[in-house]
């Protein structure tokens, strides 16, 4: 393949395709040189090393990801909102694996702040407060949701689910059905009464898990 015309971007989704191919782990500045058969140290003008290259791989999964979920909630509340939303992930990880499984890479602060990973939670916390959900519960329901979508598409992902019944679009459906039930009636802590209502001073954008870079609605 020629090497005229590599640019930063080309790079970095090439990456991407590699690791749809081959995986994420196996992403390399060496072995996308191999893929433009290029020296190594003519990628170095374009990224800084292979974890630079990681970096900017997360960075485009996570914008696809926000881009195609907020067009999948446009319009959408309740349930419907939140099963468009589960689908996309579900969607995103059987189409492109290597780069569901980028998005899941730990970045740092200031590639955390820059990326899209803050879309993916304002989109999940406007779903919640559809459900009357406010903090702390609403950040309970994140991280729930999060772990419910990530431990599904692994599992299924990895095949888990191939060799029974019912298959895994049934359980997925019931999952999401579960989901909802629980969501609209989201049980009260064991220690005290009701929801808790946020503080004067609370800001839902603010909360810690608000920026979580990672894939975690």
């Amino acid at each position: 393949m020629a090497r005229v015309g590599l640019t930063t971007e080309r790079l970095v989704r090439a990456g991407a395709e590699l690791a749809d191919e081959v995986g994420f782990d196996q992403v390399t500045v060496s072995a996308l040189a191999r893929h433009f058969d290029v020296k190594v140290a003519s990628l170095y003008s374009h990224v800084k090393n292979s974890q630079d290259l990681r970096t900017r791989i997360a960075l485009l999964a996570l914008e696809e990801l926000a881009d195609r979920a907020a067009a999948a909630l446009a319009g959408r509340a309740g349930k419907d909102a939140l099963t468009a939303f589960a689908h996309v992930y579900r969607d995103y990880a059987k189409e492109h694996p290597g780069r569901y499984a980028a998005a899941q890479l730990r970045l740092s602060p200031d590639d955390a702040a820059a990326g899209a990973g803050v879309r993916h939670a304002q989109m999940t916390r406007a779903i919640l407060r559809g459900y009357d959900l406010t903090e702390p519960d609403q950040t309970h329901a994140v991280r729930l949701l999060g772990s419910v979508f990530h431990g599904y598409v692994s599992l299924e992902l990895g095949g888990s689910f191939s060799h029974s019944a019912p298959d895994a679009q049934e359980s997925w459906s019931r999952v999401l059905d579960a989901l909802d039930a629980l969501l609209r009636n989201w049980p009260a802590p064991a220690d005290g009464p009701g929801r808790s209502a946020p503080s004067d001073d609370s800001d839902d954008s603010d909360n810690s898990d608000s920026t979580d870079h990672r894939l975690e609605p």
